[in-house]
This record gives structure tokens, sequence and C-alpha cells, in this order.
């Protein structure tokens, strides 16, 4: 019998919320609430890949280097990013085995430094967007633009502050061992932070970058390597709206790639919000994926028997 498979997607922000200050504590309690709520789809039969978000963190991490950099050597950002991969992957691994173990489930969890391939050819590389890391002062963001060769933009008054691109990604190093994984039942936390951006150098041989990967872009491209039977983007709200924010607001139950795609031509799901959450879904579904559930975390439970958030398919 053939096992079947979800990939869910979540940002960082549910494992430190802005309302909150980041303590460690914090954050394991956070990661203790999204384990619970793995166990839901783990019981509908599933077999998972956890993918989540790290903006918060790598944040956080910039900052504490940016404050102690006259007596410690700061890291890149490709490192930081594998540094939260590991931090975030051990919170959420052990909480998650901690759940099986509560509703005696015998499975394992395997958290993986994911490595992910981006084009060094990419536009994204000749135009930054990205704002990572603390606000500068004037004079230090001149220092570290001549210094570091970093773009720095002014950020509304509140300082300046390095911007990186944000290539899509277009290959994950170790696909065949998440693959393997899942497919042999273990449940497998991986793409942290979207992954580590690295490029394939003038030798052939892989070369990390400070960018920026879309964590649902690399998920979708996850999802299709492994032939998941189920895409869960987890976000901020209940389901997609059309007209979002409106007096016309009008909630979403199942749509089509077509109608996803109509949709996104007339400017209804915004590239800084809901637009790489769909761009990802229709992705996945177009590169033979079976179906993409948006929801938020509140609302999963409910969503896993059709009582809310947004499907999209291929056809209804």
């Amino acid at each position: 019998m053939k096992r079947k498979i979800a990939l869910i997607a979540f940002g960082g922000n549910a494992i430190l919320p802005e309302t909150q200050r980041g303590l460690q504590s914090e954050q394991i309690s956070n990661a203790q609430k999204a384990a619970r709520l793995m166990i839901h789809v783990v019981k509908k039969g599933y077999d998972l890949i956890l993918v989540h978000g790290n903006g918060p963190q790598v944040g956080n991490l910039l900052i504490q280097m940016e404050e102690s950099v006259t007596k410690v050597p700061p890291f890149s950002l490709e490192v930081c990013d594998a540094m939260t991969e590991g931090s975030m992957g051990f919170m959420l691994e052990k909480a998650i085995i901690n759940e099986l173990r509560k509703n005696s489930v015998d499975k394992d969890v395997a958290t993986l430094i994911t490595q992910v391939v981006v084009d060094r050819e990419d536009k994204a590389f000749e135009n930054p967007t990205k704002p990572v890391g603390p606000f500068y002062t004037k004079y230090r963001a001149q220092m570290l633009r001549r210094g570091k060769k970093w773009t720095m933009i002014e950020d509304s008054g509140r300082g300046y502050r390095k911007v990186v691109p944000s290539p899509k990604p277009i290959d994950v190093i170790p696909k065949r061992v998440i693959r393997d994984l899942v497919h042999s039942g273990k449940i497998v936390i991986a793409l942290g932070g979207g992954g580590v951006p690295v490029i394939i150098n003038g030798r052939g041989l892989f070369q990390g970058v400070e960018a920026v990967i879309d964590k649902d872009y690399a998920a979708s491209l996850v999802a299709r390597e492994v032939k998941a039977d189920l895409f869960i983007i987890l976000t901020n709200v209940d389901r997609v709206y059309l007209n979002y924010g409106t007096p016309d607001e009008e909630p979403i139950g199942v749509m089509t790639v077509k109608q996803a795609e109509e949709y996104i031509s007339q400017g209804q799901f915004p590239p800084g919000s809901m637009g790489p959450k769909i761009k990802a879904a229709v992705e996945y579904i177009e590169g033979g994926g079976k179906e993409v559930l948006i929801t938020s975390a509140n609302h999963l439970k409910a969503s896993l028997i059709n009582r809310s958030g947004t499907k999209i398919r291929a056809s209804l």
C-alpha cells in the first residue's frame, strides 16, 4: 500500500511571533504548539515533511553578530541560515518526538540542513530587495557599503538596512535523502528558511551566496520531487480571500489552477503577501501535485475535515 505524504510549510513567526521577546523558552513552547498541530496530520494517515521559515530568527542572529562584531568575527547570511536550520530543527524535532510518544506513535524524526541551488544568473542578483538584519546609522552603512560591498537602503527614517536578492530555487541538493526518508515513514524537517542558498560556480562546485529563498517556492519544489499527496501552506489567515481587507472581501473555499492564475493576473494576490503562496501552489499542481491547502495554524484541524481553509486543485 502506497504511503500518503503531506508537506507542511509555515513561517518563522509561528515559532517567534512579533509579540514575543524571542526567549528560548518562548520558542520551545511555540515549537510544542506546532508539534501538536502536526499530530493531527499524522493521525490522518500522512507521513510528513515540515518546512519552516526563519526570518525572525536570522534577523535576531544578525543583530547579535553586529553587537559583538568587535569581539567575535561575524558569519555570512547563508551560514546564519544553516545555524537557524539547526537550532529551530532541534526545537521542532524534540517537540514532535515528545508528541509522538504521548500519542503512542512509533516514528523517527530527522532534521536536515538543506542546501538549495539557485541560478547565479538569476535577475534577482541584479536587484537585491529583501531587507535583512539590524538597522544601521548612515555612517556605519557607508562603511559596510565600502568595506563589504553590501547593498544598503534607507528604511522609512528608521536607519539603513542591508538588502539581499531573493532568487528562485531550482534544485534541492539532498532531495533524494528527503525522498528516501519520508518514503520509509520518517518525519523530515528540511528547507528551514527556504534552505541555504548555493550556486554552482565556474569550477562546477557548490558555493554559498548571501540571499533569501522563499520557503513556499522551495517547499513546492520538494513537494513535487517526493510526489507529495497534499501540500499545506500555513499562513496568518483562515483561508484565501478575494478583495482581501475591503468591504467586498470574499472567501474562497476551492479554486482551480486556471482560476488562481486569472486572479493573479487581476492583481488579487500581491507579491508581498499571498502572491508567492498561490504561485507556489500552482507550480506544485502543474508539476503533477494533487491538492494544496492554504489555512492558518488555528484552522488546520478544521481544514482537514473540509470546514475551513482554501483548496487548490487542477480541476473541481
